[in-house]
């Protein structure tokens, strides 16, 4: 099965760390993000990944040059500047002929979650892998559920119906990947389509009832938006059984990023 990373994006809000490295190559546990991804991608089944870049690309293909045992690629979206993660979507819509998995570039995530996932995968065409918590913040991509089906995801959600979070990963049938293909490319077309999350296609899809959820409640992620986020995600990685070659080589973080993300530990 195929994996497609969206990682576009600089993340702004990681700035000064970000001001010329994207945020997919900052090193929580002395590893990249991608690394990180990568590593877990390939021991829970996944034979290629592509990683659609945009802002600091020539960093990314310099990391994904050095992966052994998997296939990566990357695919540069030259429009990252001027939109969102549909456009993102958008340029990489050529590779989702077949099952594949969709994944944030800010996701950081353990193996198990995949492989629960994947479990969950042939029950609905697209299946969001989400979480569970005692309360959501307006940042927070909240869904709506009704047993295993996805009834609405987004930020602004009317939270009398939240009982979930998507996790900024999900899975595609061959019939799912058509679908959100052909969903993708009307929104596009429509005046506000560059400015849209993928997952505003997820919402309205999931109107239809051709979205289901698997919860991945216990097993271990995290997403890094913030200096908050990353220094978090530098205690979370340690837990996790599966590590990079090259996290078992170094395992320290690049000396600024560690004396920035100092400032945030234990907020």
């Amino acid at each position: 099965m195929k994996a497609i990373i969206l990682s576009a994006g600089q993340g702004s809000r990681l700035m000064p760390l970000t001001e010329v490295t994207p945020k997919c190559c900052l090193q929580p546990g002395g590893v990249s993000i991608l690394e990180w991804q990568i590593t877990q991608l390939a021991v829970s089944g996944i034979d290629e990944v592509i990683v659609v870049t945009g802002f600091g690309h020539e960093f990314v293909e310099e990391l994904v040059d050095g992966f052994d045992g998997i296939k990566v690629r990357t695919l540069y979206n030259p429009f990252f500047r001027l939109s969102d993660n549909m456009g993102t979507c958008w340029v990489a819509r050529h590779e989702m002929d077949g099952p594949f998995v969709l994944i944030n570039g800010d996701t950081l995530f353990e193996a198990a979650v995949l492989q629960h996932l994947l479990t969950d995968a042939d029950h609905y065409p697209i299946t969001l892998a989400t979480d569970q918590k005692f309360s959501y913040d307006a940042d927070d991509m909240k869904i709506w559920s009704e047993r295993d089906r996805l009834c609405r995801v987004g930020k602004t959600l009317d939270m009398s119906h939240v009982n979930g979070e998507s996790i900024g990963m999900m899975v595609f049938t061959r019939a799912g990947a058509e679908i959100f293909v052909n969903k993708i490319e009307t929104l596009m077309k429509q005046g506000d389509g560059l400015n849209r999350w993928y997952l505003s296609a997820i919402d309205e899809l999931a109107q239809s009832g051709v979205v289901g959820i698997s919860s991945i409640h216990g097993l271990s992620w995290c997403e890094v938006d913030d200096p908050v986020d990353l220094a978090h995600a530098e205690q979370v990685v340690k837990t996790w059984p599966v590590r990079p070659v090259r996290e078992l080589e170094t395992g320290k973080p690049m000396e600024s990023e560690r004396k920035f993300l100092s400032r945030f530990r234990d907020k």
